[in-house]
């Protein structure tokens, strides 16, 4: 692990979405998937497990059964047809996640989403969709968390348009028709990954714009978030990964404190802290719930960074090109605590 590849990783980030846009308008990356489906299971660690979250949530919001669950588990469904598992794993070596994959190898549903093709992950799937996010030099999973977002947004897509599709054709099955070909349903495929395609490039735009703007908003992140007792990091359930991403990077990096918290829950689980602590809050805003969590932080007079939207009463706020599309914040605002962590993990090294 490298602190100054690790920047250079980070740098690299909008031409890497750009070329993974590019990917995703040439090919779907999923049209390979099985049929029939009834069941999605997403299984990983650390921040692969942090963005199958993010897809469990927003397939289920589609009416499809699908959950995301640690590798590490000792159990979960049983291997059966009908259930698509989906291992993810950057390197495609995580024990955890292959010990977890050898479950539901020979299944016929059994997929690997990893920066290398090649990988032992890879070898034991039934289809394998790369991350394309080139080599990071510094060790630390920063492009594939973003990629992998990118790919699950695709899967998302997909499968909601091929359930409303089923749905209507009148076919049983609450995720009967992920896997079946959607050019039979309201947008063909091309259509359907150059949605997300088109993502892509907003949040390449959003990440360049930050980067190219850093030193305007940078040293004043890191010295707001600079205290004795660490970093924390809130955001709403649907974009849960960017706070435990931003508290991993500064864990991870420079080997400080850090924790994420889903917003309306901090007011049952976290709120505890900010009482005692000099308790500086990454808040990344969206949730209904916002304004309970913002109450007992300004109460408390704890130190809030705001990221992407204006915050009553936020010590500052951080905006950037695009962060009214929630879609952009969530591939996007990671890279402010991931920047501040490049910083201390370089003055520390």
């Amino acid at each position: 692990m490298d602190p100054r590849l690790f920047l250079a990783d980070l740098e690299a980030k909008p031409e890497s979405l750009r070329h993974l846009a590019a990917t995703l308008s040439a090919d779907d990356p999923w049209a390979g998937l099985p049929d029939p489906v009834d069941r999605v299971l997403l299984l990983g660690m650390g921040s692969s497990r942090y963005a199958a979250e993010m897809a469990a949530l927003r397939l289920r919001a589609a009416g499809i059964d699908a959950i995301a669950e640690y590798a590490s588990t000792a159990t979960s469904y049983p291997a059966r047809p009908g259930t698509l598992v989906i291992a993810i794993s950057a390197t495609g070596t995580s024990i955890e996640t292959l010990d977890a994959a050898a479950r539901y190898q020979g299944s016929g549903h059994l997929v690997a989403l990893t920066n290398v093709p090649d990988s032992p992950l890879a070898t034991s799937a039934d289809l394998v969709v790369p991350m394309h996010a080139g080599t990071e030099r510094g060790g630390v999973a920063c492009r594939t968390f973003q990629h992998t977002l990118v790919l699950l947004l695709a899967l998302v897509d997909r499968a909601t348009e091929a359930h409303r599709d089923a749905a209507g054709s009148g076919r049983r099955g609450a995720a009967g028709s992920v896997g079946r070909d959607a050019a039979g349903s309201g947008r063909s495929d091309a259509a359907l990954a150059g949605s997300v395609a088109a993502l892509a490039r907003r949040a390449a735009d959003a990440t360049e714009d930050l980067l190219a703007r850093r030193d305007a908003w940078l040293p004043r992140a890191i010295e707001l978030l600079d205290g004795p007792h660490g970093v924390y990091a809130l955001a709403p359930a649907e974009r849960l990964s960017s706070a435990l991403q931003s508290a991993l990077m500064v864990r991870e990096g420079p080997r400080r404190p850090a924790d994420g918290c889903e917003t309306g829950d901090w007011s049952h689980v976290d709120v505890y802290l900010a009482k005692t602590l000099d308790y500086r809050a990454l808040f990344l805003p969206g949730s209904r719930y916002d304004a309970a969590a913002l109450e007992w932080l300004r109460t408390r007079k704890s130190t809030v960074l705001a990221v992407g939207a204006e915050v009553p009463d936020a010590t500052a706020v951080i905006r950037y090109a695009g962060d009214d599309d929630e879609q952009v914040r969530l591939l996007t605002e990671s890279l402010v605590a991931e920047l501040v962590a490049a910083h201390w993990w370089a003055s520390a090294a």
